[in-house]
């Protein structure tokens, strides 16, 4: 008769530890960044499957680790916030409430179950001014960091963050602040030469305080391009509710290829009014 293995509950979340650790720091890293004008989202991820969506009117997600366990996590986050905000009131949806929902399954997971989630995640609401910001990192274990201005996430996290502690600063312009997002992440693991990395290679978001309601918008294509150039004037987003025409393959909401439809089922409500939730 085979003797069961006994291992303490030290040793146990320990290997459970580096195991999440070591499986997100296989992928490659997300910075998220305050700025003038918002929040800016930027990850070097040239595939259609997104690190960054939207969650509600001024709250963003993003996230590193394996996509199916961050992608549940992201659905079941518009779930609650489309529920709440029908049952109560749109404003009683906030980046904390979402951040601490996170944070319970988590940590319900890793102490539980034998595998635990291989994901790290931040959620980022834009508030009237940069003072105002709300940036929540939240790790495989459930635990949350409130942080102040930036955040770093998965590969090569420690050494972008120490960099955006630098060089980071209130009252950076959207163009200043991506081009040291993607300096920092075309960096070499070793130190070499940093790698350029083109709009082809990004995934770019921003949650724009200007905007009325939706503040989430992709930036792309020749936009993006334009904002990642020194020599040229533009240094920041529009921030109209009806993009002008010509900017509609660049500047977008998740409307079109993110959002899940139906009700509390994902979908993004209307800026009039909440429609009655469907059954699922």
């Amino acid at each position: 008769m085979t003797m069961p293995v006994y291992v303490s509950p030290e040793q146990l979340m320990k290997d459970r530890a580096d195991y999440a650790r070591k499986g997100i720091a296989r992928g490659r890293s997300v910075v998220v960044l305050s700025y003038e004008g918002g929040i800016a989202f930027v990850a070097e991820n040239p595939r259609a499957l997104h690190k960054i969506s939207e969650i509600y009117d001024r709250i963003a997600f993003a996230a590193v680790g394996k996509y199916n366990e961050f992608e549940n996590l992201r659905v079941a986050g518009v779930r609650y916030a489309d529920l709440r905000g029908y049952s109560y009131d749109r404003a009683d949806v906030t980046a904390r409430g979402l951040a601490n929902i996170y944070a319970q399954t988590l940590g319900s997971i890793f102490t539980t179950d034998p595998k635990p989630l291989e994901v790290e995640l931040t959620v980022a609401e834009v508030g009237g001014s940069q003072a105002e910001d709300e940036i929540y990192r939240i790790s495989y274990d459930g635990s949350v960091a409130d942080v102040p201005g930036c955040v770093a996430m998965g590969g090569q996290a420690d050494q972008i963050q120490n960099a955006l502690g630098e060089r980071w600063r209130q009252g950076l312009s959207l163009s200043e602040g991506l081009s040291l997002a993607v300096e920092l992440l075309g960096r070499d693991a070793a130190g070499g030469t940093p790698t350029a990395l083109g709009p082809s290679q990004l995934e770019v978001a921003v949650l724009d305080r200007l905007r009325a309601r939706r503040a989430f918008r992709r930036l792309a294509g020749s936009l993006l391009e334009r904002l990642l150039r020194a020599d040229d004037p533009t240094t920041d987003v529009p921030h109209t509710d009806d993009p002008r025409p010509g900017l509609h393959d660049t500047l977008t909401g998740d409307q079109q290829n993110q959002v899940p439809p139906a009700g509390i089922d994902g979908r993004r409500q209307g800026p009039a009014d909440h429609p009655a939730p469907s059954g699922g």
